[in-house]
């Protein structure tokens, strides 16, 4: 850690920070609610397939119980909004790896290819934005976002909201 800097600037430094994550929170939001809005997604539905999309990403099957408690809708809302995104092709259900007898969620072709199509000059643009900035930022960038995650994640469960 630097310790070169004075409390204050520390401080200050952080402050930044955290103001520069609402503003991402909020413009991500944002650009989801058009995202679904355009796709005639509802808001759970999008939420939903997000949260999925994220946990298989790092590697964290979810069930339909999980993302139960990750939206906080009850258990047959669940069920209801699941069963429209699997007819969608939005999702998927397929066996636990580790446990047979659950099934967890997983994203659909339809939400894959949907998601690129939308979200892919996204991606065009952040490559442009971070072009010029040099790997060891990227690298300190990572740092400080892995930091933040796992902050918000205690801070979840200090509120007795499931992290994962």
């Amino acid at each position: 850690m630097d310790t070169t800097q004075q409390p204050a600037e520390r401080a200050a430094l952080e402050a930044l920070i955290t103001a520069d994550m609402r503003e991402m929170s909020s413009e991500s939001d944002q650009i989801g609610r058009v995202f679904a809005s355009s796709r005639d997604l509802r808001p759970n539905d999008f939420r939903a397939i997000l949260h999925i999309m994220v946990a298989e990403a790092a590697g964290r099957p979810m069930t339909s119980g999980d993302l139960s408690h990750r939206i906080g809708l009850s258990g047959s809302a669940i069920t209801y909004l699941v069963d429209r995104l699997i007819e969608s092709g939005h999702l998927r259900r397929d066996s636990h790896p580790n446990d047979r007898r659950k099934v967890v969620l997983r994203h659909g072709d339809a939400a894959a290819a949907t998601a690129q199509s939308f979200f892919g000059p996204l991606g065009v643009h952040a490559r442009a934005a971070l072009r010029d900035l040099p790997d060891a930022d990227l690298v300190a960038a990572h740092r400080v976002l892995e930091a933040l995650i796992a902050a918000m994640r205690r801070f979840q469960g200090e509120l007795g909201a499931d992290p994962d």
